[in-house]
């Protein structure tokens, strides 16, 4: 079964977060973006761990689902049901071989009973409670081995690698390998998440990174957020298949969708507050010196990847994976209404559009253009440039998104 999948979400409970994020709105959202899996998100934290538990019922093989009298009204017009799947991020901030570390890992468990041990044993580290994404003086490979010990089927998957400030790989406080971060449990690292800022094809380029499957999810802080990056499976729908297809990495794992990587807030170097922008040879050329303030500027994805590539072989980038690069649909619909992407006109036009052609993805990955052009010319114009790459693009940086503009 192919089936559209987004592992990594938040909940209200998570600092400036959206109070709509409930498994409610989740599962509307996911019918309407035309997912079939979602994280749960935060499931590590004691009241939504409590009101997951309240609310969703087993329904597959380590996923569940939302009790029927909670769907809401919409959610029958959107098409297919929408499956759960336990996960949680964890923000680790330690100190290993003289440097400070902060990395993000995201953990997931097939039942409510695995996910408890894990919570239990991280109370005991630190306070659970005080944000959905907990912040704890925690080792990452430490953590491996307590998710580990939670449950034999339990995974750590390291979160958006590249992020400068938080992440296995960040340019602020990560690492310069996976092993050097998981050490003698690195073999149970089997599955990366790429981030906003980048996408396959740059991550092909790092040699240390071949043997990973490379996943993307949306981290989203909002039910609208959902999808605006996901995961592509042809697999039964259940925990062990999906997390049996990012290990053995075979046509099961079909890829990914995409941000444009310059859309992503951390794509390349810069000081925001300087408005400073700098492509990695300017970074270099100033020795990384905001010449404003004479402070130094954050180092972005792209020359963080190039500083780890060296080793890289142009043959081995595809790895049987593909990627869809998209903005998401209401942004389209923004630039044709010459109206705020948050507007009522393009809520409007977004939900009419979904009543015509069904799910967001359809409409951005797979309804023939013809068909798309009996409904609205424009749009299908737009969707045309966007699947063929036909963008105007303006790179983020020091934690401004970029843009991407299908008509300029």
């Amino acid at each position: 079964m192919r089936f559209i999948a987004d592992l990594h979400i938040h909940s209200r409970y998570s600092l400036a977060t959206s109070s709509q994020l409930t498994p409610e709105m989740l599962d509307l959202w996911g019918r309407k973006k035309g997912i079939a899996v979602v994280g749960t998100g935060d499931a590590i934290h004691p009241k939504w761990f409590d009101e997951l538990k309240e609310k969703l019922i087993p329904a597959q093989n380590g996923l569940f689902q939302l009790k029927k009298n909670l769907i809401h009204n919409e959610a029958a017009k959107y098409g297919n049901p929408v499956y759960f799947m336990l996960c949680s991020e964890i923000s680790c901030i330690y100190k290993k071989n003289d440097r400070v570390r902060k990395v993000h890992n995201l953990v997931y468990a097939p039942s409510f009973s695995s996910m408890a041990r894990l919570q239990k044993a991280l109370s005991k580290i630190g306070n659970i409670a005080s944000d959905g994404r907990p912040i704890l003086g925690l080792d990452s490979r430490d953590l491996l081995e307590m998710v580990l010990s939670a449950d034999s089927e339990a995974v750590l998957i390291p979160a958006h690698i590249w992020t400068p400030w938080f992440s296995v790989l960040g340019s602020r406080s990560g690492f310069d390998s996976i092993e050097e971060c998981y050490s003698d449990l690195s073999d149970h690292i089997f599955a990366i998440e790429t981030g906003l800022s980048s996408d396959p094809a740059m991550n092909r380029q790092c040699k240390i990174l071949n043997r990973y499957a490379l996943v993307s999810n949306s981290d989203a802080h909002s039910p609208e957020n959902l999808g605006r990056e996901a995961n592509l499976f042809d697999t039964e729908l259940s925990y062990s298949s999906i997390m049996a297809a990012l290990k053995s990495k075979d046509k099961s794992f079909i890829g990914t969708v995409e941000y444009f990587p310059e859309e992503g807030k951390y794509h390349l170097d810069g000081h925001r507050k300087c408005d400073i922008c700098w492509e990695p040879q300017q970074t270099k050329k100033y020795k990384g010196i905001c010449p404003v303030c004479g402070k130094k500027v954050t180092v972005g994805v792209l020359n963080r990847v190039a500083e780890l590539s060296e080793n890289f072989t142009q043959g081995e980038i595809s790895q049987k994976q593909i990627w869809h690069s998209v903005t998401p649909l209401k942004n389209i619909l923004s630039e044709i209404l010459q109206v705020g992407v948050n507007s009522k006109k393009v809520s409007g036009y977004y939900e009419n559009l979904l009543h015509k052609c069904g799910s967001e993805f359809n409409i951005l990955l797979d309804i023939p253009l013809d068909e798309l052009r009996k409904t609205d010319k424009l749009v299908a114009d737009g969707i045309e440039r966007l699947r063929s790459g036909k963008v105007k693009i303006k790179a983020g940086y020091d934690g401004v998104f970029g843009s991407i503009k299908v008509f300029g």
